[in-house]
């Protein structure tokens, strides 16, 4: 018999602003890092109004990490300290393992309307993995399968598996799904959630239930122990990415864009950041 899948907190993302005065929502972040182990941030940037984002992120380092950019509407020029550069679009996926240390600057422009549309998932890196050679997986839209089930739901396959469907990105420490799931209104979706990884859920259109609670846009689901995932559409479409992972359980010191597994080792990368010495790989 499957064990649904419980509510521990709903939150809403909370207005926030970064890089060179971007605007935009927090879903999660600093200090809430043990909770949602492996992941260390999720930030929901929407917005029709140019001046909210366009001043961008300009170079900063990251080491420690992976950062995942899921791109719904608009365009991010990107490029870094190895040289790589290019732009991702409208339903194209950025993987990025800073691993060892890279710098880099993400410049969002926006469609022809002006719109903006976008997440960003920050995934911790197994100590053993924190200074491995950054790698960039640039996923484009019809790269990404799409699944629809019986009762009309349809589900983006990122990464993970869902029906036998398996999505575009693998060997990742944290064996992540990330699928972005459209359920019609009125009906139930069901899907396998291993009990052994985290869940959270981001709501992005509509409302629903779990757990007999309401669930809205902007609403941070993290979920409690299970095996299924039941979620129930209300009047309307509900639309929502679906991230897991498996915990680490490893200590965790972090400072801006950098995180470690000591202050020791968060201490040292900064230093060979202002010396210099910071970049470790090279394309």
């Amino acid at each position: 018999m499957a064990l649904l899948r419980t509510v521990t907190f709903i939150n809403q993302s909370q207005p926030v602003m970064e890089g060179a005065g971007v605007r935009l929502r927090r879903a999660f972040g600093f200090s809430k890092e043990r909770l949602f182990d492996p992941f260390l941030l999720l930030d929901d940037f929407r917005s029709d109004n140019p001046a909210d984002y366009l001043s961008g992120f300009p170079n900063h380092p990251h080491r420690g990490i992976e950062t995942i950019t899921y791109l719904l509407a608009g365009d991010v020029e990107h490029g870094d300290s190895l040289g790589n550069s290019g732009t991702i679009s409208s339903g194209d996926v950025q993987w990025m393992t800073a691993g060892s240390g890279i710098i880099h600057q993400e410049m969002p422009k926006g469609d022809a309307q002006g719109a903006m549309l976008g997440f960003q998932l920050w995934a911790n890196l197994p100590a053993k993995n924190k200074m491995m050679a950054p790698r960039y997986r640039d996923i484009s839209a019809d790269m990404i399968p799409s699944v629809t089930t019986q009762n009309g739901s349809i589900i983006k396959v990122i990464a993970g598996q869902f029906e036998g469907t398996r999505g575009p990105v693998d060997d990742i420490a944290i064996d992540p799904s990330y699928f972005d799931c459209t359920v019609p209104a009125k009906t139930l979706f069901s899907a396998p959630a291993p009990p052994s990884h985290t869940l959270i859920l981001y709501i992005i259109e509509g409302s629903g239930y779990i757990d007999q609670q309401l669930v809205q846009n902007h609403d941070l689901i993290l979920c409690g122990d299970g095996d299924t995932l039941q979620i129930e559409a209300d009047d309307t479409p509900l639309r929502f990415l679906f991230i897991s992972g498996k915990p680490l359980k490893e200590p965790i010191a972090w400072r801006g864009p950098i995180v470690m597994n000591s202050q020791e080792e968060l201490d040292h990368a900064f230093a060979e950041y202002h010396n210099g010495t910071f970049i470790k790989h090279r394309s």
